[in-house]
């Protein structure tokens, strides 16, 4: 005789949606500890006047309302005007990164579509800065950009004969703010070949035959084929590279180490010297704070914006 308990449909159905919550809810819990309780902390840190003095026990430090936030926010004071400076640079050198790497992915995915021999190898040569370590890349090409003794010098001015016999310095100056969008092009633009190449496959080969038929040429095809059927996935791309170029501190910090020259002080090495160098910890998350709001607008615009553009085209 059976003893075990039997579920009515209407618990088995109940039962069967639940599981998979109750499967992820460990990890929802773990990314929670993880993300959120340093993230309270933050905002709680940036409403106190925490110093080098506090750091045993940072809850007696002094609270101050919203004084570190009229600080860096106040342009006509030093602390807002380098924020300022640094929100600025961060921005034009987001808008180019990002630009130039999905420009760079889109024409290597697209040239990629056609079957030709080697393709697979070049492809693999293609991936190979996004798989290397960001510390190991970027150290590779901060002694690249060496003055005396770096690649870049080395073929520019002795082999080439660029830009005069003196040569130039690449880490140092306005052109540390080239020297660093170097580096993120080359490490970024691998993830938006990989991405729309992907997105590339779903596309039909009898659409780019009927258009050959017709009498369209490749340009025309990309324009009208082409970058309509991965604007879904472009959409998302472009969000993502935006967030990881706008957020970068590995790449700075490992190029140039703790202070950038001013040309390349990105906002989250700002951050960073803020709380860390001058150990003005309050200040430092007050900016913080700030910096995850202007994300969380723009992310939420963005998201808004290209929601209302696909449903105009379906409409």
């Amino acid at each position: 005789m059976s003893t075990g308990i039997r579920l009515t449909p209407k618990s088995a159905r109940l039962r069967r949606r639940s599981l998979p919550y109750l499967l992820l809810l460990p990890a929802l819990i773990l990314e929670l500890l993880i993300h959120l309780v340093p993230m309270v902390m933050g905002i709680l840190m940036s409403f106190r006047r925490l110093t080098q003095f506090f750091i045993r026990d940072w809850s007696r430090a002094p609270w101050t309302g919203w004084d570190n936030y009229e600080l860096v926010l106040d342009v006509n004071r030093p602390v807002g005007e380098a924020l300022l400076r640094s929100f600025l640079t961060t921005c034009l050198f987001t808008l180019l990164s990002v630009g130039l790497c999905w420009l760079l992915g889109t024409a290597a995915a697209v040239f990629m579509q056609e079957t030709f021999r080697g393709r697979g190898l070049l492809r693999a040569l293609f991936l190979v800065p996004y798989a290397l370590p960001v510390y190991a890349a970027v150290i590779t090409w901060a002694f690249m950009f060496q003055r005396d003794n770096g690649l870049v010098n080395h073929v520019l001015h002795d082999q080439l004969g660029l830009g005069g016999a003196e040569h130039t310095f690449w880490l140092l100056g306005d052109n540390s703010f080239w020297a660093l969008l170097t580096v993120s092009v080359w490490k970024g633009w691998p993830f938006a070949f990989l991405i729309v190449t992907a997105a590339l496959q779903n596309i039909p080969g009898e659409l780019y035959e009927a258009a050959a038929l017709d009498g369209a040429g490749v340009w025309r095809q990309i324009h009208r084929i082409t970058l309509p059927s991965v604007g879904a996935v472009n959409q998302v791309l472009v969000l993502v590279l935006f967030l990881w170029t706008f957020n970068d501190f590995n790449t700075p910090f490992v190029l140039f180490g703790k202070s950038a020259p001013e040309a390349a002080d990105l906002v989250s090495l700002h951050i960073y010297q803020s709380s860390f160098v001058t150990w003005n910890f309050g200040t430092g998350s007050a900016m913080s704070v700030l910096l995850l709001l202007f994300l969380l607008l723009v992310t939420a615009g963005y998201l808004l914006a290209t929601t209302r553009g696909r449903r105009n085209e379906h409409a």
